[in-house]
């Protein structure tokens, strides 16, 4: 009698122990392995060696066992987790929606992800590029908590400041953004009214770091005067030499005004469709783009890419500037066949704005490996 007592202890100790180390999850609406797997923290394949006899299709209504790997940890509100936390001994992914005019290059700055470790962790976007609404996989050890965090009994104190910024005359995100470091995708989910076109006069919310709205606000006071005298493209050209270089056109003279602007101008497209033979926001080709937007500023160059390679000085690529053309083959092509412009050289990574086959007028990277087994050279067409 004593005997089966003990098995009987036994098996009920074995299957107390069994249930402490797994939650059930009730199938709902929208539900995949994926979003449960976020939800508490754990892998797809955790879930998957879970629960053997699964169907491949989840049914509404059923339940699978999920891996309880953290006992101590607060308990998760189903209705108020939106991504997943890693915990410490895991390394779990995270999941981005693209959004309209993301990029991979301003995806990867959110995360503090490389472009090479989304494309390896999204092998599709090499040939298919982004698309909207698509859910790609995000590389991190670091989780990413939205706007309902899980319970926890410690608490988070917020360090960011908010600031008011007005927009002026010929300002872009793409330049606002970069004057407070952050992105401008984050720039638009902070101010969801700014889709388009950034009105003059428009006052942007911004939150940024305390120490970055120190700094910010230190180098503000440090000038004489805020006011910004704009100089316009005619200005210019009037305070200017002009040389023919190849039969083209180039402009030699102090131009860092215009080489912002040309970028300012450029990168206002980002999102814009690509379109082959195409010059206006309806769509670019990689020279279109550029032979729209320095066309903008009374500079004309020669409509095709292997004709503006031909064009200025040649420069090694860690001695580029912003405002330089940088050329490419792609696709094991011969001869030069796209174009972009330089938007910042930092340690030898270029980054550059162009106009990509696959996913429209963005910013990327020569630390890429497409872009860096495709790079030709760098012409400098302001001097």
């Amino acid at each position: 009698m004593v005997y089966r007592l003990i098995i009987v202890l036994f098996f009920f100790s074995v299957g107390a122990l069994a249930q402490d180390n797994f939650i059930k999850h009730k199938i709902s609406q929208g539900d995949n392995l994926s979003v449960i797997a976020k939800k508490y923290g754990v892998k797809v394949k955790d879930i998957a060696d879970a629960n053997p006899n699964a169907p491949k299709i989840l049914k509404l209504n059923s339940t699978l066992l999920i891996p309880n790997k953290n006992k101590t940890t607060a308990k998760v509100k189903a209705k108020n987790v939106e991504v997943a936390v890693n915990n410490n001994t895991s390394n779990t992914s995270g999941t981005h929606e693209v959004a309209s005019k993301e990029t991979l290059w301003g995806i990867s700055k959110k995360y503090n992800v490389s472009v090479d470790d989304l494309k390896k962790a999204n092998p599709l976007l090499e040939t298919e590029g982004l698309k909207i609404g698509q859910q790609i996989i995000i590389p991190s050890d670091v989780a990413l908590v939205n706007e309902k965090p899980i319970e926890t009994n410690a608490e988070v104190v917020s360090t960011d400041v908010e600031l008011i910024r007005e927009v002026k005359s010929k300002e872009t995100k793409y330049g606002i953004s970069k004057e407070y470091g952050i992105t401008v995708a984050e720039l638009e989910r902070q101010n969801p009214s700014i889709k388009g076109k950034v009105p003059v006069g428009y006052l942007l919310k911004i939150r940024v770091p305390k120490e970055k709205a120190d700094a910010i606000q230190a180098a503000k006071t440090s000038q004489d005067t805020n006011v910004q005298t704009d100089i316009s493209s005619s200005q210019i050209a009037e305070a200017t030499q002009e040389i023919k270089r190849d039969s083209t056109l180039v402009r030699t003279g102090n131009y860092s005004v215009l080489i912002d602007q040309l970028i300012a101008s450029a990168t206002e497209n980002i999102g814009t469709r690509y379109r082959s033979g195409g010059t206006t926001k309806a769509g670019f080709d990689c020279s279109g783009l550029m032979f729209c937007t320095f066309g903008n500023f009374d500079i004309k160059l020669p409509r095709s890419s292997i004709e503006q390679s031909r064009i200025g000085t040649k420069v090694a690529s860690d001695e580029a500037q912003k405002g330089d053309l940088i050329f490419f083959r792609t696709n094991g092509r011969r001869h030069i066949n796209h174009v972009g412009m330089v938007v910042e050289n930092v340690d030898g990574e270029i980054k550059f704005v162009h106009s990509s086959t696959h996913g429209g007028v963005m910013i990327s990277s020569t630390k890429e490996p497409y872009y860096t087994r495709a790079f030709s050279q760098v012409n400098r067409v302001l001097n």
